[in-house]
């Protein structure tokens, strides 16, 4: 199925040779994302996603023979772009009943207190850090500033990060029950 010769063949511009490359990967690739993040609506993009990459760069490919791992390594660099975030929402939802502008204000103040909220469950110490570092503050000013190492600051910001994140999820989650409920 993905031998070097249709790979070759892909790359000089034959079309049925790429499209039963990509055909190829695809329940791989399924298989792959599935395996790693349980069958949600996402696989399917992370699925596309995937197939594009490998389309985009098929030409660069320098060995035929490695196709699979070639698309493969396109596959793990889909699902950490997915782990970073960067298949977020798709698009907002709005009260049809209330104006842009009040959805807007609304949103601003509610972001705010769930903000407020998440930070006030950190320690005194990593809220401390987290303030100086939206001031602006490197790490290693930081870790002078607080008698620390510039290691166990960024340790402290990730931890923080963290914790804020589960909260706010966790609150997005209620809100979105209570919703839908």
């Amino acid at each position: 199925m993905f031998s070097a010769q249709r790979v070759e063949r892909a790359q000089q511009g034959d079309e049925q040779s790429r499209d039963a490359l990509l055909n190829g990967l695809q329940p791989i690739l399924q298989g792959f994302f599935i395996k790693r993040i349980g069958k949600i609506p996402d696989v399917d993009d992370l699925v596309q996603n995937t197939l594009l990459r490998v389309h985009r760069g098929l030409n660069d490919l320098k060995d035929p023979a490695r196709f699979k791992a070639f698309a493969m390594k396109a596959a793990v660099f889909e699902i950490q772009d997915y782990y970073r975030g960067r298949y977020g929402p798709k698009e907002a939802l709005y009260d049809p009943d209330v104006l842009p502008e009040q959805m807007l204000q609304r949103d601003q103040v509610g972001a705010s207190m769930d903000a407020d909220r998440a930070l006030s469950l950190l320690t005194p110490k990593a809220r401390r850090i987290m303030e100086l570092r939206s001031y602006g503050y490197r790490y290693k000013e930081i870790a002078r500033m607080i008698d620390s190492t510039e290691a166990a600051v960024k340790m402290q910001v990730k931890r923080a990060f963290d914790k804020m994140k589960d909260v706010l999820a966790s609150v997005a989650l209620l809100v979105a029950l209570l919703f839908f409920w």
